[in-house]
């Protein structure tokens, strides 16, 4: 394995020169031509200033500018702060200000709306030549901020070899062909485009990158640029799922889909819909791969098991709590600023990842919530991501979110935000038919107290949805919402 992020793509642009790297809407480049130009940029950047250990973030869409600047920065020495394109204010400046950033990578779009220094690439000219640095495996490749989806995110310290071992772990489970394509729709400020583009580093395969998730242009797009291998999660699934079928569904070359939340139910009719393996792949920012399916391990469709723990991880669960602990490599070095958050996180020398496990007969284990994304009714949990799933299978929900609101008689009740398919009606008796379904499905205590219908919801880069818009402390939470309780007991 390489010891840096700028050695992997040297030697690949040298094993695969002319070979297509990066596939973008209106342009394409080269393993060679990627080469050059993030050595041309790293000079510019030196020349601007930036200096080994300096953090520089990177503001743009998903074009092609993003990759060049995260490997530029890299080569310069420097860490990369991916910004999410679609951070306003408050988010921004929380970032640049807490990262401590010199400057912003950005497009013209964005430019005048970021504080301090901001170039577009087209402004970082001249010929100098990339800066003679030595950069250590150890050292931090990314400040990546964690997509929190109920407060300001932290950053994740991430090195060289975090990344490194993150790609290589995958691309030793997928078994990477020479005819491999990789297709990704996640924001690159997220993770997934950025261990996927390592990932065909090693492998010398082309990475397709769309401009956005699209759930009607999805599979379209696979078509069209041959993808064989992709990777979804979040809400993409579910999404997917609720297209129309088409004849066309199957006339593909995806032969693998890696997926992060798979609905049990619904994972052998994903796999005979597209006629392609469904596999789970869990991990988080802090820690990387923590568990994944071969795509051979066909026993696990349908079981909700997220897979084994790849070399170098150990993954249990604790034994009060059931959260899932995890330790070893690739592991992140903490969170920037936040000594006593990094403590807790890795208190008794395993990585608390805030997730609930339940492991079967075999050792497998399946997701069964987090931690914190749970309603304390009276002395009751509730599981939202449980009800999320349930509400999601009724046919009018595209889209759902479970949220605590304050009572005085119970401490807390559940309120469910939800997003209608076209066609359906807000309203109480489509309120009522959804909330019929769950009563069907879940336990009296976990049925949803209040209804809210919404046109949509904020999501975070990893397609989730995110609740600390929905759970502002000045809102009058059922001022506007539909109460469907029969009764309080």
């Amino acid at each position: 394995m390489h010891d840096t992020i700028p050695d992997l793509l040297r030697h690949a642009a040298l094993r695969y020169g002319e070979r297509e790297f990066l596939r973008f809407p209106e342009t394409s480049l080269s393993f060679a031509e990627v080469e050059a130009e993030t050595g041309r940029l790293a000079g510019a950047l030196a020349a601007k200033g930036v200096r080994p250990g300096d953090r520089v973030a990177v503001m743009m869409e998903n074009v092609p500018g993003w990759p060049l600047s995260w490997l530029a920065v890299l080569r310069a020495g420097a860490i990369t702060v991916p910004v999410n394109a679609r951070y306003r204010a408050a988010d921004l400046e929380h970032v640049l200000r807490d990262s401590g950033a010199v400057a912003t990578l950005t497009t013209a779009e964005h430019a005048p709306h970021i504080p301090g220094p901001a170039y577009t690439l087209d402004t970082l000219t001249g010929a100098a030549p990339p800066p003679d640095v030595r950069i250590r495996s150890d050292d931090i490749a990314n400040f990546q901020y964690t997509s929190g989806t109920t407060g300001f995110p932290k950053a994740c310290m991430l090195t060289h070899d975090y990344w490194l071992r993150t790609a290589q772990v995958v691309a030793g489970q997928v078994r990477l062909r020479d005819d491999d394509v990789m297709m990704i729709a996640q924001a690159y400020s997220y993770m997934d485009p950025q261990w996927t583009t390592l990932l065909c580093l090693i492998g010398g395969i082309p990475q397709v990158v769309l401009p956005r998730f699209s759930a009607s242009g999805f599979w379209p797009a696979a078509r069209e640029h041959g993808a064989t291998l992709t990777y979804v999660l979040g809400t993409m699934p579910l999404l997917l799922h609720k297209q129309p079928p088409s004849p066309l569904d199957r006339r593909n070359r995806m032969r693998l889909v890696l997926c992060s939340g798979i609905a049990p139910a619904l994972h052998r009719a994903f796999e005979e819909r597209w006629g392609a393996l469904w596999r789970e792949l869990y991990g988080s920012t802090e820690s990387g791969t923590d568990l994944i399916a071969a795509p051979e391990a066909g026993e696990t469709v349908g079981t909700g098991a997220m897979g084994l723990p790849p070399p170098g991880k150990e993954v249990r669960l604790d034994e009060e709590t059931g959260e899932i602990l995890v330790r070893g490599v690739p592991m992140m070095k903490g969170y920037w600023n936040h000594p006593e958050a990094t403590a807790h996180a890795f208190r008794g020398g395993w990585y608390h990842t805030g997730d609930l496990g339940i492991q079967d007969a075999d050792g497998r284990i399946r997701h069964a919530g987090r931690l914190k994304d749970m309603v304390r009714r009276g002395g009751e949990n509730i599981s939202c991501a449980e009800v999320e799933r349930v509400l999601g299978e009724h046919p009018a929900v595209l889209s759902s979110a479970l949220v605590p609101i304050p009572d005085e008689l119970f401490g807390e009740l559940p309120k469910a935000f939800i997003q209608l398919n076209p066609g359906h009606e807000p309203g109480r008796d489509t309120a009522m038919s959804v909330i019929a379904h769950a009563r069907q499905r879940l336990a009296r205590f976990k049925i949803p107290a209040y209804v809210e219908f919404v046109d949509g919801f904020a999501l975070t880069p990893s397609a989730r949805i995110e609740k600390r818009h929905l759970l502002l402390p000045e809102r009058d939470q059922r001022a506007g919402a539909i109460p469907v309780e029969e009764e309080r007991t």
